[in-house]
């Protein structure tokens, strides 16, 4: 599985790794933030007039606070993340994009967390919970080899987790390791489309209950 799922394990209460330590006490959002607008009606980009953070906070419906979260210094609402999304989206169609969003939201918990909570391995972790080998691979087209090199898993890790990338790694994660044949599927924005991307991209079973409850939200809020 190149993607381990964590969150019936968290929302059960059964976790009982010690969280990663290169996450402890965090960064908080950036004030830097994009701001969020209404996502553009045609082009090459996400496609549809979506408010994005009415569109994340319907699909993850916890995310309107982080109260009360586990790790509140990687907590994000759906306002937060929002403008972040919306920019790792702007080359995806409507049906993509809401794929990755809906990814997201089953992989973090609804943005809970950055970091994989149980089994804790370390260097897991992003908002769609990449496993540390494709963590790394993010990082490197990022900064490149040189600053990845050396570095241990969970220190690469950090590299990815603020907001600007964080945010970004589904997207990357979409169209670096999803074969056209996927993403076409995706791009229809069908139940088929869905299952694809899960089974053949990234190795879960993507007709689960609880991952089908993700993407019937993220059809609806992307119109789609």
């Amino acid at each position: 599985m190149r993607v381990q799922h964590f969150s019936a394990i968290l929302l059960s209460g059964l976790v009982s790794a010690t969280p990663l330590a290169c996450r402890r006490g965090g960064a908080t959002p950036s004030s830097a933030a994009p701001s969020a607008s209404p996502m553009p009606g045609t082009g090459s980009g996400s496609g549809s007039d979506v408010d994005m953070a009415a569109a994340v906070l319907a699909i993850m419906p916890s995310s309107s606070s982080c109260s009360g979260a586990e790790f509140p210094a990687e907590c994000r609402t759906a306002e937060q993340a929002a403008p972040f999304i919306e920019k790792a989206c702007a080359d995806l169609s409507p049906g993509e994009c809401a794929a990755t969003v809906a990814v997201i939201g089953v992989e973090s918990v609804e943005m809970k967390a950055k970091h994989n909570i149980s089994p804790g391995r370390p260097g897991q972790g992003t908002a769609n919970m990449m496993m540390p080998e494709f963590v790394s691979e993010y990082a490197t087209s990022l900064f490149g080899a040189d600053k990845v090199a050396g570095k241990s898993p969970d220190e690469v890790l950090a590299m990815v987790t603020p907001d600007e990338h964080n945010f970004g790694s589904a997207a990357w994660f979409l169209t670096a390791k999803c074969t056209e044949d996927v993403r076409a599927s995706l791009k229809t924005g069908t139940d088929a489309g869905w299952t694809a991307y899960n089974q053949d991209c990234i190795g879960v079973d993507g007709s689960l209950q609880e991952r089908m409850d993700y993407w019937t939200r993220a059809k609806e809020a992307f119109n789609l």
